[in-house]
């Protein structure tokens, strides 16, 4: 049943997350409400280690999630579950490009859905800011969790302004932001 469970849950994710991995969030706030499969820190740090891996995020993410609840076979069935819509839009754009390549109700389609996809992303990045970022079950004076602050601003500085830093892959301030935060977790920041 859980498997049956996992599929549904991420072919609905697939079939209206368009835009990318982070048009997945919203769906995935909306599963860990509604399943209890995970909490929002344990996605923040799901997040992390799918951006931080190679592969889509939203096929890191499902795979995540379907090891977490059911182990390598709840992984290949939630990553089936994502990945199925695609696969059948896909095919049936193939067997008819020609019809929609000049189609100007697909095109319209296509230019609405623009704007919702860059929603959806942007919604998912302020949700991802505030769980990196607050700490909303703390009291006012300890909302704002400065050392993750501190770090993000001194990875925007050193990536966007400093020089030698500039031109950085951005595997390496990846890895070193990993570094720094496992230094805080052992801490106990």
């Amino acid at each position: 049943m859980i498997y049956l469970q996992l599929f549904a849950a991420f072919f609905h994710t697939g079939l209206f997350a368009v835009g990318g991995g982070l048009a997945t969030m919203p769906f995935l706030y909306h599963m860990a409400d509604n399943t209890g499969w995970f909490t929002y820190e344990q996605l923040a740090n799901m997040i992390a280690v799918s951006e931080s891996t190679p592969g889509p995020m939203g096929v890191n993410m499902a795979t995540y999630v379907g090891y977490t609840i059911a182990g390598i076979p709840g992984a290949v069935v939630a990553t089936l579950g994502l990945v199925t819509p695609s696969i059948i839009v896909i095919l049936i754009v193939a067997k008819f490009l020609s019809k929609f390549r000049h189609n100007k109700t697909v095109d319209a389609v296509f230019y609405g859905l623009r704007p919702a996809s860059c929603g959806l992303i942007a919604a998912a990045g302020l949700s991802v800011a505030a769980l990196a970022l607050l700490d909303l079950d703390a009291p006012p004076a300890g909302l704002f969790q400065w050392h993750y602050i501190a770090l993000a601003a001194a990875v925007l500085v050193l990536s966007r302004w400093v020089k030698p830093t500039k031109k950085l892959h951005p595997i390496v301030f990846i890895l070193g932001s990993a570094a720094v935060g496992a230094l805080f977790g052992a801490a106990g920041l």
